[in-house]
């Protein structure tokens, strides 16, 4: 009969030893003659070291079919954003009355809208100004959001309640009455106010989100032990807060993309987001509207660009807070 499996570390530590020892003994009865131990290996293989939370949050994204799905979708439309040409050689601007509201032909495979312009050529060409409203406003308000509260939530004090009021505050602005209020003050025909303003109102959300990550962080026993052997504040914030902190943040931005260019086509329907000449999903909406019965393939194709790109990205975000959040494993 083979002599059982004793663990090294087991032997001459006490109780401690005792107790190892017995857990090597029940392994060993279990294993079969001649079975390499636990966590061995084969012959010559080096061990492996344990995943990080990233790289085994990378891992389950892979193997998860929605992220997968929803990934491709905004790469393709990341991609049609950048250089429209590739699938659209068409002129978005280029009108032809004699085809007004005309519904498919070749060529035209979305038709033509109220004033000959190229259905399939604005719904490409619109995927421009929805994608940068969204990754613009999104950048812009995580980077503020994370700053302000991350160091409200270092620090605490008359900071952290002032950050908390003035986020009530931004809380309690409704954010269409704002929008045309604030945007009916602004004549430029280009994305950035429309950005700013998304940027003025969503910051709050995240700003808390990245409050709570902090205190929670910083209350760890790393971080205490950090500061305890002198580390100063700027380094428990980069090297031992922030980086546990980010994930609740990353999600709550991804999701959010979604929801700010829905904000952005909801705003430039009511007239008070983009203006013309811009090309955009939402002035197009607007402008198929009242055609609804008579021409509906104005309104479908732009109103389903939409809806497709802004699912894409809430599953995006979805996905990822199911890899990132430890209970959900």
């Amino acid at each position: 009969m083979p002599e059982p499996y004793v663990p090294k570390e087991a032997i001459g530590h006490g109780d401690g030893g005792s107790a190892a020892l017995a857990i090597g003994e029940a392994e060993s009865l279990e294993r079969r003659p001649g079975a390499a131990p636990p966590g061995a290996g084969p012959p010559g293989a080096p061990v492996g070291k344990p995943r990080s939370l990233w790289s085994d949050a990378w891992h389950d994204l892979c193997r998860n079919p929605v992220f997968v799905l929803s990934a491709l979708v905004i790469v393709f439309l990341a991609v049609i954003a950048i250089w429209p040409q590739l699938i659209a050689t068409g002129n978005p601007y280029r009108a032809d009355l004699a085809k007004a509201q005309q519904g498919s032909q070749p060529g035209h495979p979305f038709g033509f809208d109220t004033q000959g312009r190229d259905v399939y050529t604005r719904v490409v060409y619109g995927a421009r100004a929805s994608i940068t409203v969204g990754v613009c406003a999104t950048t812009g308000a995580a980077l503020l959001g994370s700053l302000l509260g991350g160091l409200a939530g270092f620090f605490g004090g008359w900071g952290d309640t002032l950050l908390s009021r003035l986020a009530d505050i931004f809380f309690g602005i409704p954010v269409i009455l704002g929008g045309l209020v604030f945007l009916s003050m602004v004549t430029s025909t280009t994305v950035w106010p429309v950005v700013g303003f998304i940027v003025l109102l969503g910051w709050p959300q995240i700003s808390r989100i990245a409050r709570g990550s902090v205190v929670t962080a910083k209350q760890n026993d790393y971080v205490q032990a950090a500061r305890a052997l002198g580390a100063g504040n700027r380094r428990l914030l980069l090297r031992h807060i922030a980086p546990n902190a980010v994930a609740p943040v990353i999600v709550v931005a991804t999701i959010a993309l979604g929801t700010f260019i829905a904000l952005e086509a909801t705003l430039s329907y009511l007239g008070a987001g983009l203006k013309p000449p811009t090309v955009s999903w939402g002035i197009d909406i607007s402008t198929a509207s009242p055609y609804i019965r008579s021409a509906p393939h104005m309104l479908l194709w732009p109103a389903g660009a939409l809806s497709i790109t802004v699912l894409a990205f809430i599953l995006l975000g979805d996905a990822v807070r199911d890899a990132l959040d430890p209970k959900l494993r």
